[in-house]
């Protein structure tokens, strides 16, 4: 648990470090699969495009300047509109970026946080690296992906989403009157 650009938030450090530990208790029993090595970094906007910008050329391998321009735009417009995202890493643990500017509450981030948490679990699965890797390469115009590939990995992301926002009930259980937006 750390921070990045974010002078001043020493106390919401420590909620969310205390928060951290419980939730990650709750989801890996909560959820199959394994709980990666996970590192939590509290950030803003601006820090949160840079670090997604190191994760996605990290995950994606070798890349050259246009590949670097491209993962710079995109991660720039993800997180305006991201309240958190986890990525993989290639050592296998799970880099997880949270905007601290859009979680007034520490139930919103506790709700956000096991989101998050169960997206690091589903990266233990079979496959699901592989798949994200091969769609961030095709992302970022490293090596193309079949049409084929691309709508299963829609579809699948579809799925993992669809899992993690079943299972924010859970931040109930860290923060009471946490409560999932409906």
């Amino acid at each position: 648990m750390s921070t990045h650009k974010l002078p001043g938030y020493g106390s919401t450090l420590r909620t969310s470090r205390r928060l951290t530990e419980q939730a990650v208790k709750l989801v890996s029993r909560s959820v199959s699969g394994r709980m990666p090595d996970v590192e939590v970094v509290l950030t803003n906007e601006r820090g949160m495009a840079e670090l997604m910008v190191a994760a996605d050329i990290a995950l994606a391998g070798a890349a050259d300047r246009r590949a670097l321009k491209r993962a710079t735009q995109e991660s720039k417009r993800i997180a305006r509109g991201a309240q958190a995202r986890a990525i993989p890493r290639p050592d296998g643990s799970t880099l997880i970026l949270i905007n601290a500017d859009k979680h007034p509450t520490p139930a919103d981030f506790a709700v956000t946080l096991v989101h998050e948490l169960v997206h690091a679990m589903q990266f233990s699965r079979k496959g699901v690296v592989e798949r994200i890797v091969r769609d961030t390469r095709d992302g970022l115009g490293i090596e193309r992906q079949s049409r084929r590939q691309a709508r299963e990995h829609e579809r699948l992301v579809e799925l993992d989403e669809n899992e993690a926002h079943s299972r924010e009930y859970l931040a109930e259980k860290l923060v009471p009157g946490a409560r999932a937006a409906a």
